[in-house]
């Protein structure tokens, strides 16, 4: 039998961790609960001690952020498979049973992402994330995962959609905390892909709340884009030799990039900084090229789930 172990995160929230936890202790698939407290003062630690053997109590001796607390709940943890999320996020019932039916059917996994619902802080719905790729279950082979995630094929998502195998986390050195809250997670999802494949479902099994202004987006779109262009370099040298030969080269993805962060710039109506970012890279075709690909590429992808809705039983595989 498989064991899962679900690690939530928690500072001072204890009206959503209470949340969280239920939606722990309600899954399907028996689960070991792990809670890492990084040294709240509202009451947190009562509550969960409460709960007595329901749940694994960790508190950190000092603050030391989210990247380290997720670490520090992984090194706590007993399962094979983690499910990490923060205490505001919740899980739909049949997550995890979902999750080891799919890493049953392809053990070599060490990753494996659904799909999830963004509900505002009454938990209405306010979008959903977007289904790619064939079927209900499908499968990434390891030589094919970085290449997928440098052309932004595979949306792995945000922790709540993602598990992974607690082995290939430890030795891939777990969360970095000087990426703290400023894409930690799709860090570690570059370096955790290095041990094997990748499954997605596309199936809404998680909720992630989304707040106004809240933390990572308070981060300036140069900062944004800085971090991106840092994954995207992680993520070069990775690539298997089987994809090297149509590999971008690296200033080419940099200037992809660019002209991304320069559009959303565009959208949120900060001109200037839209129109610094984009200089000269707007006068590129290259990189419009590659802008447009990869734009292509997304489009063909959900396409194909659209025309294969239909549930099947096996896994089916993606080659990017």
């Amino acid at each position: 039998m498989m064991r899962f172990s679900i690690v939530i995160t928690t500072y001072n929230r204890l009206s959503l961790l209470k949340r969280a936890i239920d939606s722990a202790l309600a899954q399907t698939w028996p689960c070991e609960v792990v809670v890492v407290d990084d040294c709240s003062t509202d009451g947190t630690e009562e509550y969960v001690r409460s709960l007595g053997d329901q749940v694994i109590y960790h508190r950190n001796p000092v603050n030391v952020g989210h990247s380290a607390s997720v670490n520090a709940g992984v090194e706590a943890a007993q399962g094979d498979w983690v499910k990490p999320f923060d205490d505001d996020d919740y899980l739909a019932t049949t997550c995890i049973e979902e999750m080891v039916r799919a890493i049953a059917g392809r053990p070599q996994a060490v990753l494996c992402s659904c799909q999830a619902i963004q509900v505002d802080q009454n938990e209405v719905e306010v979008s959903r994330t977007t289904p790619c790729g064939p079927g209900s279950a499908f499968y990434v082979p390891q030589e094919d995962v970085h290449y997928g995630m440098l052309l932004e094929l595979l949306p792995f998502g945000t922790p709540i959609q993602v598990a992974f195998q607690r082995q290939a986390f430890l030795e891939s050195g777990g969360w970095d905390s000087t990426l703290d809250t400023n894409c930690d997670d799709i860090d570690s999802w570059i370096k955790i892909a290095q041990y094997g494949d990748a499954i997605f479902i596309n199936k809404y099994l998680a909720y992630r709340t989304v707040w106004p202004g809240a933390y990572n987006y308070k981060f300036p779109l140069q900062k944004r884009l800085e971090t991106n262009i840092l994954l995207k370099e992680k993520i070069h040298p990775l690539v298997a030799p089987k994809h090297r030969t149509s590999l971008p080269k690296l200033q080419d993805t940099r200037n992809f990039l660019k002209l991304h962060w320069s559009l959303v710039g565009l959208k949120q109506g900060k001109i200037i900084t839209a129109l610094q970012m984009a200089y000269p890279v707007i006068f590129s075709p290259v990189a419009w090229q590659f802008f447009a690909r990869v734009t292509y590429a997304r489009r063909i992808s959900h396409q194909s789930h659209s025309i294969r809705q239909e549930a099947i039983p096996e896994i089916a595989t993606l080659q990017v």
